[in-house]
């Protein structure tokens, strides 16, 4: 089987920002009749479902675990990188990505590494947003530090609890979905297969690990976080 990552064509810099400005938008109207299907509860599910939710599409979210706060997210501790450059030490968007790429052995697929290097300072704005307790300074500013062989200071920390601080914000955007509906949750279910119709995902076949039920859940989108 060939796996197709589907990353966009053209410059690497520019990949993610041609395909925003070429792609078709869902109306507002539209949006509640699309239902999306994430898998996991960590940083990455939560976040999205409840991101998801917040634009006014009908998301299920599942995970194997009784609460989404129990995800492995909760265990990172070292901090969060993003390119805001604090300490005006010539941090940039291009040193952050091949930091990134360098330190995961260059593995990577770049035009990915890239796009997550420029949405970097928006997503610690986010966190903070949802009420992640980052370390600050005396004048109040969010403290940072250098980190994993770095030689800029661009690393959000919460003490040794980064991982957790963050999984918890993630988790009370969540909640606050599932409080308005937009969002179903599924917890003690385990993802089997990915159902696929004409090439795309469609659905999943979950087994319900309490009852041992299989069921099917069907969707327009399945994302797998």
């Amino acid at each position: 089987m060939t796996l197709e990552s589907k990353i966009p064509e053209g410059e690497m810099h520019e990949k993610w920002t041609n395909y925003r400005s070429k792609t078709k938008l869902v109306s507002p109207a539209n949006k509640r009749n699309l239902e999306i299907i994430v898998v996991g509860t960590g940083l990455a599910g939560a976040s999205a479902a409840a991101s998801l939710g917040e634009l006014g599409y009908n998301v299920k979210v599942f995970c194997f675990q009784d609460s989404p706060r129990r995800a492995h997210s909760i265990a990172a501790q070292g901090g969060i990188n993003a390119a805001k450059n604090y300490q005006n030490d010539g941090d940039s968007i291009h040193r952050l990505f091949y930091d990134t790429v360098k330190g995961g052995d260059y593995r990577s697929r770049e035009a990915n590494v890239h796009r997550l290097a420029e949405v970097s300072v928006n997503i610690i704005d986010q966190a903070v947003a949802q009420g992640v307790p980052f370390a600050r300074e005396y004048g109040g500013l969010l403290a940072n530090r250098s980190f994993g062989g770095v030689q800029v200071s661009r690393t959000f920390y919460a003490k040794g609890q980064t991982g957790q601080q963050l999984l918890l914000g993630a988790y009370s955007a969540l909640k606050k979905e599932v409080k308005k509906g937009q969002v179903k949750e599924y917890p003690r279910h385990e993802m089997l297969e990915v159902v696929r119709i004409d090439g795309k995902a469609r659905g999943i076949i979950a087994r319900n690990l309490i009852t041992g039920e299989l069921e099917r859940h069907s969707a327009h989108a399945v994302v797998l976080a």
